[in-house]
């Protein structure tokens, strides 16, 4: 294993429900992680699959962040394993990661914490056990997630109008809308049925303003206030992340990009999310709600996405009942500010919070009602040119530089696409393969602190301007490149969605352009 870069001050740990013991399983020590005179200790714990049966042959490896040294076990027939001779006492700070090819995995936190970290700028899922006792430790649990799993499943884009064979609407893939999307709860707030989220039925009550602005008022909202009269009290408001802010939007509507007969007033034209732009950590994601691009830069004037400089809206959010789905989170970690993207994914976020380092912030338990996370690693390559999304269930075409054209072009290519192109294997006939809607493009973003996202998923990690190689998840993914959707643009026909490689924004370009497309199924 590579050595992992040390970046404690931006770890989210998020701390999850607690699973049983486990019993014994078998252990191959790789380095012993126990110092001289140092007390060493027992770790317990299980894999299992979504339906709780066990998975045998998982390697499990506990990671000595202050040492560098690693211990490694390995599930038995019951899929339980035994980590021994870790180093108990001071400094003893552990990351345990599960691997295997044919999975991807999830923490269920026993006696640990949940955390997200930079190993050379790959970003793992690992239980955390920042300070180890002589005491045994149980309950450190990972569910595996195999080809054909999913912890959620994406929703229709809106789009009813099919344009070319193919397209969005013709293929209409995801879960339906409920009949009557939204529900105004004559109390200043709006129901969305299908995500489960409580939005302020005022969309404008905010005055543009900078992102810290629009956050410290986030944070501040309560009833009495923005028509507001559902007693909900400071705290439980929170500035959207991306996905959730992207949930809102209709693609089939424009001026504004929302559902015909929606009970929203006062909509703006521009907001802010609370998801730093990968990019740079002076911007922030922001959606144009007049035809729901997003936002990248000065060049749609008068918007940018400078958290200092641009002058976008606050449309708050808090969280609800169970939808109809669950949204994923958008993978970012990095606490930047008090109710930042990062702050609230999780309940207990470590970073730097105003300029404070490693402070520790308490976030929003119940943000975790309506998004589901995603399993590491999330890609599982089935070895005939695809790749297996364990987070929504999707199969990706694995070679990202094979089609390229306009838009039509690119359609009609995926449609006709078939096992001996394209580096398929898979026995898959003309047909079976369409190109992703907005939604499903949008969804295999990773916004961790890596950029750009096209040369995460090659394998290659520009963490800290230092390159560094480890595993490919697609092929010759394209880097500052447009990839197509099937979705057109409502407010200009003649356009299409696309997703920028780097960034991973919606963009509408021309469909007479060239831009490249994956193949999803």
């Amino acid at each position: 294993m590579k050595t992992q870069k040390l970046l404690p001050m931006f770890f989210a740990v998020c701390l999850l429900a607690s699973c049983g013991a486990a019993g014994l399983g078998t252990t191959n020590s790789t380095a012993s992680s126990k110092s001289s005179g140092a007390l060493s200790v027992g770790v317990f714990g299980t894999v299992v699959d979504k339906n709780g049966a066990p998975v045998s042959g998982v390697k499990i490896t506990a990671y000595w962040t202050n040492n560098h040294t690693s211990v490694t076990a390995t599930t038995g027939s019951d899929g339980t394993y035994t980590l021994v001779g870790l180093g108990a006492g001071n400094s003893t700070d552990y990351q345990i990661y599960a691997e295997s090819s044919a999975y991807g995995f999830y923490p269920a936190v026993g006696s640990g914490s949940m955390l997200k970290a930079d190993y050379n700028g790959l970003y793992k899922t690992v239980l955390h056990l920042p300070s180890v006792s002589a005491t045994p430790i149980y309950g450190m649990n990972f569910t595996a997630y195999r080809t054909g799993d999913k912890v959620t499943s994406l929703p229709r884009t809106g789009q009813t109008a099919s344009y070319v064979a193919g397209d969005d609407a013709s293929a209409n893939k995801g879960v339906a809308w409920p009949g009557s999307r939204f529900t105004n709860n004559n109390d200043g707030t709006v129901t969305d049925g299908l995500t489960g989220l409580v939005w302020t039925k005022n969309a404008g009550c905010f005055s543009s303003g900078s992102w810290s602005g629009a956050l410290t008022a986030a944070n501040n909202l309560a009833s009495g206030a923005c028509g507001l009269t559902d007693g909900s009290t400071a705290g439980q408001w929170r500035m959207p992340n991306v996905n959730e802010l992207e949930s809102l939007v209709d693609v089939s509507q424009s001026n504004p990009a929302l559902t015909a007969g929606h009970p929203f007033t006062n909509v703006a034209n521009s907001y802010w999310s609370s998801t730093t732009y990968v990019a740079s950590p002076t911007n922030a994601m922001v959606i144009r709600f007049t035809d729901g691009r997003w936002i990248n830069g000065n060049s749609v004037a008068p918007y940018n996405n400078d958290k200092t400089t641009s002058l976008n809206t606050l449309w708050a959010v808090k969280s609800g009942n169970a939808g109809a789905v669950k949204l994923l989170t958008t993978g970012g970690y990095i606490v930047s500010a008090t109710g930042d993207d990062a702050y609230h994914t999780c309940p207990f976020c470590e970073g730097t919070v105003n300029g404070i380092v490693n402070s520790t912030v308490v976030g929003d338990a119940a943000t975790l009602a309506n998004s589901a996370a995603s399993p590491f690693p999330r890609f599982v390559d089935n070895g005939d040119g695809t790749l297996s999304d364990t987070a929504t269930g999707l199969v990706w075409l694995k070679k990202a530089d094979c089609i390229n054209g306009t838009w039509s072009g690119a359609i009609a290519s995926v449609n006709n696409l078939a096992s001996g192109q394209c580096g398929l294997t898979d026995g898959s006939t003309a047909g079976k393969w369409r190109t992703p809607n907005r939604f499903e493009m949008l969804s295999i973003a990773e916004r961790a602190a890596t950029f750009p996202i096209a040369t995460y998923y090659d394998g290659i990690y520009g963490a800290d301007g230092v390159t560094v190689t480890g595993p490919v998840v697609f092929t010759n993914f394209m880097a500052s490149q447009y990839y197509w959707t099937s979705t057109t643009d409502a407010a200009d026909v003649t356009q299409a969605w696309t997703v920028y490689s780097c960034d991973f924004g919606a963009y509408n370009i021309a469909k007479t352009a060239a831009g490249y497309s994956l193949a999803v199924r």
